[in-house]
Formats: structure tokens, sequence, C-alpha cells
């Protein structure tokens, strides 16, 4: 049962309703994680404005999608699983490929590096190993991608928590995790 409602964007604060209002004309939808967001206009700005800077880095939209797929599974957020599926598809992954990545590895040697190391980030709480920077590196990533896939993994912890935190209603085809919590 769903602990913060998803706020409805006509009823929404007039802020909050303009930036619900944008996320609907991009997207064609307004997912209900924005939603809950929308409750804090302040919260819901600073998210959006982080992901839309974040997607202007240098890693790719495939290789982003794997590495919140790898860690909507590791973090046991159904929602998140079920919407980044939806969002993974739209970037091109076979359903192959993002098992993997929520198995925390990938078909692409490379992806599979940047899989490992954000779920590593994840599980050290950011205490990772000089090897593991080292991996990331011999895989091909540089300083910039490297601080990119600390963002993103940032990012994706926010919406695990909000996820699981208010339940949120899952408004995409729903995935089962791959290990139930």
């Amino acid at each position: 049962m769903t602990r913060i409602p998803a706020i409805d964007p006509a009823a929404a604060p007039a802020e909050a309703k303009a930036l619900l209002d944008a996320v609907q004309a991009r997207l064609g939808m307004t997912p209900n994680f924005l939603r809950v967001l929308a409750h804090s206009p302040a919260a819901l700005g600073a998210f959006l404005g982080l992901h839309g800077i974040a997607g202007q880095g240098s890693l790719d939209a495939q290789t982003r999608e794997r590495i919140a797929l790898a860690l909507a599974e590791q973090n046991g957020c159904q929602y998140c699983v079920s919407a980044h599926t939806a969002l993974g598809r739209g970037t091109g992954l076979s359903g192959e490929e993002m098992e993997a990545n929520r198995r925390g590895t990938s078909q692409d040697d490379r992806a599979a590096a940047a899989v490992a190391f954000a779920r590593a980030l994840v599980t050290h709480t950011g205490e990772v190993t000089s090897a593991e920077i080292e991996s990331v590196r011999r895989a091909g990533y540089g300083d910039a991608e490297i601080v990119e896939i600390i963002v993103h993994v940032g990012m994706n912890l926010l919406t695990n928590i909000l996820g699981k935190a208010s339940r949120i209603e899952i408004d995409f085809p729903k995935v089962p995790l791959l290990r139930p919590a």
C-alpha cells in the first residue's frame, strides 16, 4: 500500500505543476515517482535539474540504464526495476542484457565494468578499493566518466530509497524482482 500518494498534477503547487507539465510534454506521461517528489517542489526541481545535467554527460543512455537496473535490483526497488526496464527497452537494450544488468554484469565487457563499479559503490557506501577504480579505468573509463558513474549511483540511490519508503504505485509494466524482497 502506498505510503506517500502521488500528487495529481492538476492539483500540484504551481511550481511543481509547471515542472510536471514539462515532464508530461516531454515523456507523454508523468511517472508516479515524480508525482511523489512533487510534494516538495524544491525536491522535484533539484532532482529534475540533476537528472538533466547528468544526462548531458559522456555516459551513453544504455550505460545509464544498465546502472539503474543493476542498482534497482541490488536495492530491491520493484518500482525502479519496472521503470528502468521500460526505459532500458527504449534505449535498445535487450531483455537478456537487462537481466544481466540486474544480476550485476553486462554482455558488453566495458559496460560490465561500469555496472560492477556502480554496485561496488553501493555495497561499500563509496569506500571502493583502488583495484575497483583501476578496473573501471582499464575498461576505458576516464575520470570524468567515473565521476558520472558516481553521480548516477547517487541519483539511483535516491530513487530506490524514495520508491521503497513511499511504496510508489508502479505505473510501468510490472517487472518482478529477481530476488523478492
